[in-house]
């Protein structure tokens, strides 16, 4: 029998969004100056009010005020109409100190090789229904939040009235053999400007104009534009704002938290989640790194045809190295003779996932975690871009004074490596493929 699959995304604007955005570019500016930086960044947002909390260990020395105003200005709230403006909120910081009893168990030493900064377990997830490997539903909603901020930002005469807030859901029927065969249902919501009465013309009125303008440009302009045609018929469901108006919104309208978006991050409700947030968070943090790595083993696993379908988990103890388990779920989807126990076996010989190799693997201690908190963390494409990294240096003088100075350098760092389909090969020599 067919049955119905939902997932759901936000846009940047959204405030749990904003707040995961700040988080991940405090992050980012700490690893510009310090590579090692240790770093639990939280963010609250609420009408007019940017709070910063959390610990960290670093050496670099950060504008905060100046990186959350920039952040919410490049969301797109540079307006005091939203009541959440760049240059007019408050922001409270009140960073602190990693603790001492964390920092032993994750740091380095001579004789000790880092240690996982938490216990608990991480998914990754990996499927053919989409060319990015990613579940259908969440694909498409991440695709149209995108194609909104889009029009927002560089098409903006398209939908002139569209304010940063939004949010989408999707509906995909699947058939008994479970594949995804029709859109069922379409739901977007977007904050926009107060609809203006023409003359004699009621508010009422007015915002019953714009619902019906909004439904048909948003089907032209945004869902024409990521919902392939052939999964669409004449039963697909649209429910475009469906309270009817949707002008407050922002931190205005709700407050916003980090890393309260953990299954718009991940994969929409499909495989699983460990629960552990992204944002803020540095790669020592296995909360993060893990969940990279795992999904990095999930994709090159379905990319090489082991499967069709792939559930990675991965295990650890706070200070310990080595996972303390590593399980592989082929769904029954599998393509080779072996059970899924023994596929997580190669897959442990194949990958090292003790935290240090993977932050060495993924390269996850550059400053890449910016672009990650909107649209979510996979399904993305891997790319190199010019990163700016400021790097200290100590000259001793003839006195024996030691002279520090800090030096810009720009280079290539590559972005969402744990999306390249570099381990396909290896993968296919290890499984006979």
């Amino acid at each position: 029998m067919s049955y119905l699959f939902t997932s759901e995304s936000v846009s940047e604007g959204h405030p749990d969004k904003i707040a995961d955005q700040i988080s991940d570019a405090i992050l980012d500016a700490m690893l510009q100056q310090d590579a090692e930086s240790r770093v639990a960044c939280e963010t609250m947002v609420t009408t007019g009010l940017a709070v910063i909390a959390g610990e960290v260990k670093t050496n670099a020395y950060v504008e905060i005020h100046e990186v959350v105003r920039h952040t919410i200005d490049e969301i797109g709230y540079n307006n005091s109409d939203y009541c959440f403006d760049a240059k007019s909120v408050g922001i409270l910081n009140t960073l602190h100190s990693q603790s001492a009893d964390i920092a032993r168990g994750v740091d380095e030493g001579e004789e000790k090789e880092q240690g996982a900064g938490d216990q608990g377990m991480m998914f990754g997830y990996a499927t053919t229904e989409t060319e990015e490997y990613m579940p259908m539903a969440l694909a498409f909603s991440h695709r149209l939040v995108e194609r909104l901020a889009y029009i927002r930002k560089n098409e903006s005469s398209l939908m002139p009235y569209l304010r940063p807030d939004a949010k989408s859901q999707v509906t995909i029927e699947y058939n008994d053999n479970n594949q995804p065969v029709r859109v069922d249902t379409i739901v977007i919501s977007t904050q926009h400007d107060e609809p203006t009465p023409n003359a004699g013309e009621s508010q009422a009125a007015a915002d019953a104009r714009f619902a019906a303008q909004l439904t048909e440009e948003m089907k032209k302009h945004v869902i024409a534009h990521v919902i392939p045609a052939h999964l669409i018929d004449a039963n697909t469901k649209y429910f475009v704002n469906p309270t009817g108006k949707f002008v407050i919104g922002g931190p205005h309208g709700d407050s916003g938290l980090t890393g309260r978006k953990i299954i718009v991050d991940t994969y929409g409700g499909k495989g699983a989640h460990g629960g552990g947030a992204f944002s803020g968070k540095d790669s020592s943090k296995v909360d993060r790194s893990a969940a990279y790595a795992a999904r990095h083993i999930a994709k090159n696993l379905v990319a090489a045809g082991v499967a069709t379908e792939v559930l990675v988990q991965v295990a650890y103890a706070i200070g310990i190295a080595k996972p303390v388990s590593i399980n592989v779920n082929t769904y029954g989807t599998a393509k080779v003779k072996l059970s899924d126990g023994e596929i997580a076996k190669l897959v442990d010989s194949l990958f090292d996932m003790r935290p240090k190799a993977i932050v060495d693997r993924l390269g996850l201690k550059n400053p890449i975690f910016g672009p990650t908190a909107r649209y979510g963390h996979f399904g993305r494409n891997s790319y190199t871009a010019p990163v700016t990294l400021s790097r200290i240096s100590k000259k001793v003088e003839a006195d024996g004074t030691i002279v520090e100075s800090k030096k810009n350098v720009q280079v290539d760092v590559p972005f969402f490596t744990w999306e390249r389909l570099d381990f396909v090969e290896p993968i296919k020599k290890a499984f006979g493929l």
